[in-house]
């Protein structure tokens, strides 16, 4: 096998997390996106490892994202959490986006939680809300899949008819009522960024059937839905787009909204990792 084949980078990574995480079996992970670091269930007995101390994991270049795996166990079940997400527009290969998915896997992980700030293309999906994905856009202009396939990845071209789990859902969606906190669900739009959206990409997005437009989540979801993890998406919206709002936005305005939201959205990921489902 060559020293360049992505196999082999996952194989060794995750080689790597597991002889320093022996004591963790995890089968739920989160990847937590702008803003909500500390919005994050308390895990006990928790390990944590700094990305730059990973083989083939770079830093992480975005304020607010803390870059480090959390092992640690929620009422009885392990779960790993990845503080901080790589992007497209930092620069990284979009396929280099399904190798931390790709360790996750090997080190047990049937569940994938993906959680980010998004815009709302629609006045209704207001700042502070909560949105279930039930499905996406690839605006990104690739795949992730794209010239990395080897079989222990899964199928070569992956089923997308269901990307985001039903029963999942449903559960996110029930505690979401029982928290009183306004949550619907809706068509995540993946662009590649950094820049944000124009006002007539907005109105495109819009009569295509997105709901929030994002920079991120649909390279990790495709990358596990080939592995056949079951997936969930819970976002929280940061802002208007352009056009929806006259307002201008910057991304310190997300990490500033993102702590307002971040106790209702710990309690709703607490109660998903606590179900059945998972």
């Amino acid at each position: 096998m060559r020293s360049d084949n992505p196999a082999l980078k996952v194989l060794k990574t995750a080689a790597w997390l597991k002889a320093r995480t022996r004591k963790f079996k995890p089968a739920a992970a989160i990847i937590a996106g702008s803003g909500l670091s500390d919005s994050l269930p308390e895990l006990t007995d928790k390990t944590v490892i700094p990305y730059s101390s990973i083989p083939n994991f770079p830093r992480t270049t975005v304020k607010g994202h803390k870059g480090e795996l959390v092992f640690g166990r929620l009422r009885g079940k392990d779960v790993v959490i990845m503080r901080g997400r790589f992007h497209y527009y930092e620069g990284h290969r979009l396929n280099f986006i399904a190798l931390p998915v790709r360790v996750l896997a090997l080190l047990g992980v049937k569940t994938l939680i993906v959680t980010a700030a998004v815009g709302s293309l629609k006045f209704s999906l207001r700042p502070g809300d909560l949105v279930i994905l039930r499905d996406h856009i690839n605006f990104m202009g690739a795949n992730p899949l794209m010239g990395n396939y080897d079989r222990i990845f899964g199928e070569m071209f992956p089923d997308m008819n269901e990307p985001y789990d039903a029963v999942l859902r449903r559960e996110a969606l029930t505690a979401a009522r029982k928290l009183k906190a306004r949550a619907g669900e809706g068509v995540y739009v993946a662009v590649t960024g950094p820049s944000y959206e124009t006002p007539a990409e907005v109105k495109m997005y819009g009569m295509l059937g997105g709901s929030v437009a994002g920079m991120s989540v649909v390279p990790e979801v495709i990358a596990a839905r080939q592995l056949k993890m079951k997936v969930l998406g819970v976002c929280w919206i940061s802002n208007y787009t352009s056009g929806i709002s006259s307002g201008k936005f910057e991304h310190s305005d997300v990490l500033r909204l993102g702590k307002k939201v971040s106790l209702k959205m710990k309690a709703l990921l607490e109660a998903v990792l606590k179900s059945g489902s998972i």
